[in-house]
């Protein structure tokens, strides 16, 4: 009851906490044995497999390559500065994965191994999000792209950089028979194309230089976006001719576009003159000063701000952070400026989930809406994430952190930075706030001691075990949980939260959180996956991949038993259509037999406990996972939870 009495409390009081359990040597013992690896392959059996297809020694086929392009291909990579590229070891990229172990020492890249495409590409996804730079992911000709292709499309709906290399054997006479054919394309980049930003299929190597550092440029140039480079079999194996002919580019960041003087001119003379302006922020913010600046904005007008939570754009602790409260602000709004907002029409509108579809604007009409993004700038067609058109009173089409500062300076230039009517707006925002997470924290008491776990609980028992570290992330979405830790925990730095998948493909969150524990890990940051069940059971080899490299991420499940958004919908149609209440159960539900996902993870070498269902024995054990995450260790706690 005592972390009950501190959620009523208020926003600032503190709730009990759990000792931490030493990372002992039988706390390590519980991930279970070590067993040895096994046995090399006989002599006899590695002259067999390499040897050539007519029996004779690949040296006497004149086979032996001391310049294979490929090592070429590793000095570009070392150029665009990838430090690590994720791979499921593919038979058309073995030429370049032999070059990063042996002439690259397996640094800079490094290989991350993975059990599948999917998890390469997201682990990719959520490295970029929290290094701040793109990852390479290696994926196999036709098949292995064919399996990335989800995590691509998330990749790019989420609008992250991600460098994505896939073999080809071009030349038609110089592919083996079977799978060599089975597995090459014409055009390999023609499955992806209207997911990624560019692709091309170097010729050369030199031509290979120039397009992979010219992929590394385009896909960090806002709007962001992943992009495919096809390695050709024949340019990674045969020798290099004449490598001083060869030439590098040199790694460049191309200065993102920034909205024009007049413009924006215009748009602060109009939110200055507002009566309720509201800014709304999506992808809006790319790092620590994108945020500070987006507080900066907020301050200078004491306008409310609507995080949607595609990044970790504003501080929760600030008062003009009133998320929870969007549907009274954008109808009471008669400015709302909308920074890297994906979605307009839906910010403005709504759609009735009922027959025929309805429609009706929230804001009032004669609301005036200003957009800034840099999406405006390239869009593709054949995918819906374009979102509905809405036509903006003003657009400008920019990157809207770059364009921040001049916007800033205008809207100062403007009021002086005392506008008495701007002033007055501080102390109403600040009564909203504190009303807005009073109420958050009065609902999350409910069910608090209930059992399957209620998400509320769930959410603050992980943040009174993290809050007092000095540096932690939330690498994982949240809107499945109801969004809890943005309404319970202190979000107060950009890397404290990586955002949501993009294109909602459901396989995105272990991988991604991957990827992000991986960044984290070099600076020391805690890294936190609140994992909802449905998504692992697509990959859960990633856990593998997690115990192989050491990478600590400390994992809670969200196992509520069940695909429950899918859930709904079906109650939603059987309501609607008068029958079987219950059928809802066939085809939504993981049960009979339920997984045990502890299980699962100590299989594959990860620390785990659970399956918990009483709320009381949360904490501790939270507290032991997270005492191995902290030894260098991932660890997993398996949590039975309600719905959200």
């Amino acid at each position: 009851m005592a972390l009950k009495g501190a959620l009523v409390a208020g926003a600032g009081a503190a709730a009990g906490s759990v000792a931490l359990v030493a990372p002992t040597e039988s706390v390590a013992q519980t991930i279970g044995p070590k067993p040895a690896s096994a046995h090399g392959p006989s002599s006899q059996t590695v002259a067999a497999e390499t040897m050539g297809s007519g029996g004779q020694p690949m040296a006497e086929l004149g086979a032996h390559i001391a310049n294979p392009g490929s090592d070429f291909m590793v000095d570009v990579m070392r150029e665009a500065d990838l430090e690590y590229v994720a791979i499921m070891t593919a038979s058309s990229l073995r030429g370049l994965q032999e070059s990063i172990v042996n002439y690259g020492d397996n640094k800079s890249p490094q290989l991350i191994v993975c059990c599948h495409e999917e998890a390469a590409v997201g682990i990719a996804h959520g490295y970029a999000k929290m290094a701040g730079k793109p990852m390479g992911a290696m994926v196999h000709a036709v098949v292995g792209l064919q399996h990335a292709s989800m995590a691509i499309y998330n990749a790019w709906c989420d609008r992250v950089p991600v460098m994505v290399i896939v073999g080809n054997t071009v030349d038609a006479s110089k592919r083996r028979p079977g799978v060599e054919w089975i597995h090459t394309a014409v055009d390999m980049g023609a499955m992806v194309r209207d997911m990624v930003k560019w692709d091309d299929a170097p010729g050369s190597l030199q031509n290979y230089a120039e397009s992979f550092m010219r992929a590394r440029a385009l896909a960090t140039t806002p709007p962001m976006a992943p992009v495919l480079i096809v390695a050709d079999g024949e340019l990674q194996e045969n020798p290099i001719e004449n490598r001083r002919a060869l030439k590098i580019p040199k790694l460049v960041q191309v200065a993102p576009p920034e909205g024009d003087s007049e413009t924006v001119a215009r748009i602060a003379r109009i939110l200055v003159d507002a009566t309720h302006p509201v800014i709304a922020v999506d992808r809006a913010a790319r790092n620590q000063e994108g945020m500070d600046l987006l507080v900066k904005l907020a301050e200078s007008l004491n306008a409310p701000v609507i995080d949607l939570y595609g990044r970790m754009n504003f501080p929760t602790t600030h008062y003009l952070q009133q998320s929870a409260r969007r549907g009274a602000l954008i109808k009471n709004a008669d400015v709302i400026l909308a920074l890297e907002v994906g979605d307009l029409w839906g910010l403005i509108n709504r759609i009735a989930d009922i027959p025929g579809r309805p429609g009706s604007r929230v804001a009032k009409p004669d609301a005036k809406v200003l957009s800034i993004s840099a999406n405006y700038l390239y869009q593709k067609s054949n995918y819906g994430d374009v979102e509905r058109y809405y036509a903006a009173d003003i657009t400008v089409g920019a990157d809207a952190q770059t364009t921040l500062p001049s916007l800033i300076a205008a809207i100062k230039k403007l009021t002086g930075g005392n506008s008495s009517a701007i002033v007055a707006r501080k102390k109403p925002m600040s009564d909203a706030w504190l009303e807005m997470h009073n109420d958050a924290r009065k609902r999350a008491t409910a069910g608090w001691d209930a059992s399957p776990i209620s998400t509320a609980r769930l959410c603050m028992e992980i943040w009174n075990q993290i809050k007092n570290e000095p540096k932690w992330s939330l690498v994982s979405d949240s809107q499945f949980g109801s969004n809890w830790p943005q309404l319970l925990w202190e979000f107060t730095e950009f890397k404290q939260f990586i955002g949501g998948s993009g294109g909602y493909g459901i396989g995105y969150a272990l991988p991604a959180a991957a990827g992000a524990a991986l960044a984290c890990k070099s600076e020391g940051r805690l890294a936190v996956n609140i994992q909802t069940d449905g998504e692992l059971l697509m990959v859960p080899t990633v856990l593998w991949t997690l115990a192989h490299h050491k990478i600590p991420l400390l994992t809670i499940m969200h196992n509520n038993r069940a695909w429950h958004q899918e859930t709904m919908h079906l109650q939603r149609m059987g309501t609607r259509r008068d029958r079987d209440a219950t059928s809802w159960r066939i085809g939504t539900l993981v049960e009979e037999p339920y997984v045990d996902y502890a299980t699962m993870a100590k299989s594959m070498g990860v620390w785990a406990e659970g399956p918990i269902t009483d709320p009381a024995l949360l904490g501790p054990a939270i507290a032991r996972a997270l005492a191995v995450v902290k030894s260098g260790l991932p660890a997993l706690v398996d949590v039975v939870t309600q719905p959200r």
